[in-house]
């Protein structure tokens, strides 16, 4: 790692970063003149390119962040370019953008392998902005935070005033009984104190969302159900196990499934069982013709 990359960076009061020029920054600039303090070799500050790559890979502007972050690389400034990319990943990035994992390989080349600021390193960092200005932009993560830290506020001081708040969290009061009902399974205090079990939460707690279980996942969901010494389970509740929840209401869940008690605890019981067999939904038996569960299809 060259110079200054392991430095640590601090942040003034109007955001901008805070760090003493390193060695690698000094020098001339393109004009023959000794650079001044967070001066590049462009003859710009440092603080304008920096803040100019995350503007450009916000607007998703390919050539002004290409540009910026050959211009602080070369310029000795490739701490702060790095740490400025890392930051954009999680501030004006979407959620999820593999992005995040080129970047930070773009980085290790450029810091770890090569020297930042010579030929090999400028070319890291202008692939990495370029993955970044490529990448969806969006300001949900700031945007985000910004809100849930405002209606926080708003809450505590409805309830100083002994009302109830103009804004309140998307989740109310996280109750059992309530929309999010399904949470309160045998991980939680009131799950527990309420019995419900594994049954409950095979049926409720871990169905996923709205594309459901792929094939090999929901086959061996019902075949691992099917094969519980401890419990049985009906056809209804082996198709509610692995039925995608409603993208329209992802938290609601019946009183009862298949007219059954699973909201209670794991007791065993019949539950329409016929001689120790459970059928598929559309009244087959769960095992084939020659009694194979191994074979059971969703």
């Amino acid at each position: 790692m060259a110079d200054g990359d392991d430095r640590q960076a601090t942040f003034g009061s109007d955001g901008s970063l805070e760090t003493d020029t390193t060695p690698d920054a000094t020098g001339e600039n393109d004009f023959g003149e000794p650079k001044e303090p967070n001066e590049t070799d462009g003859g710009y500050n440092r603080y304008a390119v920096s803040s100019l790559l995350q503007k450009a890979v916000r607007r998703s502007d390919e050539e002004v962040a290409a540009w910026a972050a050959w211009e602080l690389a070369r310029s000795g400034y490739a701490w702060n370019l790095w740490d400025r990319l890392t930051l954009y990943v999680v501030e004006d990035l979407r959620a999820g953008s593999d992005v995040a994992l080129t970047i930070q390989r773009y980085e290790e080349l450029a810091t770890e392998r090569w020297e930042p600021a010579e030929w090999k390193g400028r070319l890291c960092a202008i692939h990495a902005a370029l993955a970044a200005a490529r990448a969806r932009s969006t300001r949900e993560g700031p945007n985000a935070d910004e809100y849930f830290r405002a209606v926080a506020e708003v809450r505590a001081e409805a309830r100083e005033r002994g009302e109830e708040p103009a804004h309140d969290f998307p989740v109310g009061d996280l109750e059992p009984g309530g929309r999010f009902d399904a949470i309160f399974d045998a991980h939680t205090g009131e799950g527990s104190r309420l019995g419900r079990g594994t049954r409950f939460f095979k049926t409720r707690g871990a169905r996923v969302g709205p594309e459901g279980e792929g094939e090999h996942s929901a086959r061996w969901q019902r075949l691992a159900m099917l094969l519980d010494d401890e419990r049985e389970y009906s056809a209804a509740e082996l198709d509610r196990a692995v039925e995608p929840v409603d993208p329209d209401d992802p938290w609601h869940e019946p009183e009862t499934i298949g007219g059954g008690d699973e909201k209670g605890g794991d007791a065993k019981a019949d539950d329409g069982r016929r001689d120790g067999r459970d059928t598929d939904g559309e009244g087959r038996d769960a095992d084939d013709a020659d009694g194979s569960l191994s074979d059971f299809s969703t």
